[in-house]
């Protein structure tokens, strides 16, 4: 294909052979964040997605299938593996379609009924999937949470200030995440999708729960069940109404009788914290890479979402640190260059 290297077409050719679909018609469909990539096949009025995670990202692969097994096993939609070559890095995968819920938004259809459903998947998760069922998914702890966060010291901060931060400095930021982290786990723990957002949930002609197809899954694993709802209603990618966000916060809860809300309350904030300063170094990350032309754009949502959930007096080391060392805006407008 046209931009393809010409040795992973041919890895992918034979592939596609082995699987029953060589000489299918094949479109680009682009790529993500990440270095994966997909095509859409057509084959006597069939179609089905390839994906293609070459060199590290081949490592994605078993993850994937994995945590797809799992949802279809709590009644949920995630796609159908048709082939398999984990060592490369290829699967063949059940096309949903194209009705993404970030398009489906983007042009116009009423957000309420998406983010029900999208809100609903999550209660129907949180009620059904035993953790002990799946001893080998990785444990989003204070540790690993903390290692992401981290990235906000070590790639936002130098890029708000132009200069990498002191190691005291990080030290002490290291140490108010360590104190904020620990009670914020202590909601109950649930299969954490990570990256639950409109751009990741697919409208499907299906009853229910089921109506809403689960992609990008492959970072999956257990954690603290705030995080999804949080990832869903602070998208850094778009605004959602405060009324949508408000209502379904209580739909959710209503759906979780016997969780605490004001335990909820401040895992939720924390986990948003968590989140925004991870896309926020991230995205700066990206900038001194010369990749985030779009992505810039999120900072300043993103950085009104990190400051408000730094009001929540959970987090309150945290917000001491950062408003001694960044102006109101995060000096958003310089890194943007627009002083």
């Amino acid at each position: 294909m046209t931009g393809l290297d010409p040795v992973r077409d041919q890895e992918i050719t034979r592939f596609l052979a082995a699987s029953g679909w060589g000489g299918a018609g094949r479109q680009a469909m682009g790529a993500d964040w990440s270095s994966r990539r997909y095509e859409r096949l057509t084959r006597a009025g069939a179609t089905a997605i390839l994906m293609d995670a070459p060199g590290p990202a081949a490592a994605q692969v078993p993850p994937f299938v994995r945590v797809c097994s799992l949802l279809r096993g709590a009644g949920l939609s995630a796609p159908e593996i048709f082939a398999e070559d984990a060592p490369a890095g290829l699967l063949l995968l059940e096309d949903y379609g194209d009705a993404t819920f970030a398009s489906l938004l983007e042009g116009g259809v009423d957000p309420w009924p998406l983010y029900a459903v999208a809100t609903d998947v999550l209660a129907h998760l949180h009620a059904r999937f035993e953790v002990g069922s799946a001893p080998d998914l990785p444990r989003y702890d204070s540790a690993l949470f903390r290692s992401q966060v981290m990235l906000f010291a070590d790639a936002y901060l130098p890029a708000a200030a132009g200069a990498a931060l002191a190691e005291g400095k990080r030290e002490a930021l290291a140490a108010a995440w360590d104190a904020v982290l620990p009670p914020a786990l202590s909601v109950p723990q649930g299969l954490l999708l990570r990256d639950y957002h409109p751009g990741n949930l697919m409208q499907l002609p299906r009853a229910g729960v089921r109506g809403c197809g689960l992609l990008d899954v492959q970072d999956a694993g257990i954690g603290p069940v705030s995080y999804d709802l949080l990832s869903l209603l602070e998208d850094a990618r778009r605004d959602v109404p405060p009324a949508i966000q408000a209502a379904m916060v209580e739909r959710y809860l209503a759906a979780m009788p016997n969780l605490d809300r004001q335990d909820f309350a401040a895992s939720y904030a924390v986990m948003g914290a968590v989140r925004h300063a991870r896309i926020l170094g991230r995205v700066a990350q990206l900038a001194a890479g010369g990749r985030s032309a779009r992505q810039l754009a999120f900072l300043p949502r993103v950085w009104g979402q990190f400051a408000a959930a730094l009001s929540h007096p959970a987090l309150a080391p945290v917000a001491g640190w950062v408003r001694s060392h960044l102006p109101a805006d995060g000096a958003v407008s310089r890194i943007l260059g627009s002083e």
